[in-house]
Formats: structure tokens, C-alpha cells, sequence
């Protein structure tokens, strides 16, 4: 009977990605940026290395905001406004 009702399902195409994006988002890249965190403090912090640590981070912030600009739809408009700097 389960395997009727997926077929169904599967048939009709209801099926589609926004669950996994939304997963994603809310569950891996948390996860991801606390490994990151952990990592920058285990790699830098306990040998005093302040301004390595700062330099990895500011990295970690760049990619942080590429993906957030991915994430939240705004990289077209990011995109316009920077060719508008050269189209005039």
C-alpha cells in the first residue's frame, strides 16, 4: 500500500527541492560554520597566533557572505548595480 501511495505522489510531481534547500539552511551550514569556529580557535588560538587566526577569519567571513548573497536571492541585484557602475 506505501509503495502505491509513492507512486502516486511521484506521478503527480509534487516532488521538489525547496525541502532540501530549506533542510540545508537551517541544518548543515550552521553545523558547518560551528566546525569552522572550532577549528580557527583549536588552529590558532592555543599557539597565540591572534593575527593568523584573524586572517582565516576574515576569509571565513567573505565566503560567509557570498553564500548569503546565494542564499538570499540578492546576488542579481548585486550583480546590476555593480555593471551599472560601467554601464553608467
Amino acid at each position: 500500500m506505501m509503495t502505491l501511495t509513492t507512486l502516486d505522489t511521484l506521478a503527480a510531481g509534487e516532488l521538489g527541492t525547496g525541502n532540501v534547500r530549506t533542510w540545508l539552511i537551517d541544518n548543515v551550514i550552521p553545523l558547518v560554520l560551528l566546525a569552522v569556529a572550532l577549528l580557527l580557535l583549536w588552529l590558532g588560538g592555543g599557539k597565540g597566533d591572534n593575527a593568523g587566526v584573524m586572517r582565516r577569519l576574515a576569509g571565513v567571513v567573505i565566503a560567509l557572505a557570498i553564500i548569503g548573497l546565494a542564499v538570499s536571492g540578492a546576488g542579481v541585484n548585486v550583480g546590476q548595480w555593480i555593471a551599472g557602475l560601467f554601464t553608467g
